[in-house]
Order: structure tokens, then C-alpha cells, then sequence
């Protein structure tokens, strides 16, 4: 019985450090109409703060791996999320959009839904923007970003 209490115990410990290891990613609104970080990498149960620092801008997601898009933000208000679904999401602020104020979130590591996210129908400007978007993307192998 003691064997199987401590086993549990060590299988317990072993996964603990993956709820509490959560790391924290600041992205915020800069004055030229974009976010300071247009490609984040982040691992699956990290939180992105998005930061207002100048007015006339949010956040509204218009793609990603789940069926269930975030809500969008309101308009020069700080917002949070926690990602626990691993895939790609693409972002902007919906007033400028189109104007190619657009991110993109790469969770886990995981291209899965790229190509799906490639279609989104967007501004010429915008589609634009989003593919460069997707070239750093694909061209990138580092490890998820980490909080400064």
C-alpha cells in the first residue's frame, strides 16, 4: 500500500510543475498602428496580456484551432488569455485590421492549422502583413517565447 501512496505521490510532483510553470507574455499597442511582438511563441496553458499605449486600438481573434474564437476585447482596455488549446491564432485590432494591425499566437509549437489560417480573408494590405506574418512563422525553431 505504501508503494502505490508513493508512487501516486511521484506522479503527482512529476506533473505539478506544468500547471505552475505557466509563463506570463506581454504584447502591447504601439503608436505606429501594430503590437510590439507580431509573432508570439507560447507553450499550451501560458497567458498573453495585451497592453494598451496609446488609444484606438483592441485585440480580436479571427482565426484559430478551436471552433470557439476568443471574445474580442474592448477598445483601449487591457486584456488577458489563457491558451490552452496548441495550434496557430491570428489576431488584430479590429478598427485597423486591414490596415495590417495583425499578430499572430503559435501555441505548443504546433503548424497544424497554418493553411487554414493562410485562407483568412483579410485587405489586400492585410493579406499581406499576414503572410509575412506566416513566413516568420514557418522560418522560426526557437523554443516559446518567454516573458521579459
Amino acid at each position: 500500500m505504501q508503494i502505490l501512496w508513493s508512487l501516486s505521490l511521484s506522479i503527482v510532483l512529476l506533473m505539478l510543475p506544468k500547471f505552475v510553470s505557466a509563463k506570463n507574455l506581454e504584447i502591447e499597442f504601439t503608436e505606429n498602428d501594430s503590437y510590439n511582438i507580431e509573432v508570439a511563441r507560447i507553450s499550451v496553458g501560458d497567458t498573453i496580456r495585451w497592453l494598451p499605449k496609446n488609444e484606438g486600438h483592441n485585440v480580436e481573434f479571427f482565426a484559430g484551432p478551436e471552433i470557439l474564437i476568443p471574445k474580442k476585447s474592448e477598445m483601449d482596455e487591457p486584456y488577458s488569455l489563457v491558451f490552452s488549446a496548441p495550434g496557430v491564432y491570428l489576431y488584430g485590432c479590429t478598427p485597423h485590421a486591414n490596415m495590417g494591425m495583425l499578430g499572430l499566437i503559435i501555441v505548443g509549437n504546433d503548424l497544424h492549422n497554418l493553411e487554414s489560417i493562410k485562407q483568412t480573408k483579410l485587405s489586400p494590405i492585410g493579406t499581406s502583413v499576414l503572410k509575412r506574418l506566416v513566413r516568420i512563422a514557418g522560418s522560426q525553431t526557437r523554443s516559446p517565447a518567454k516573458s521579459p
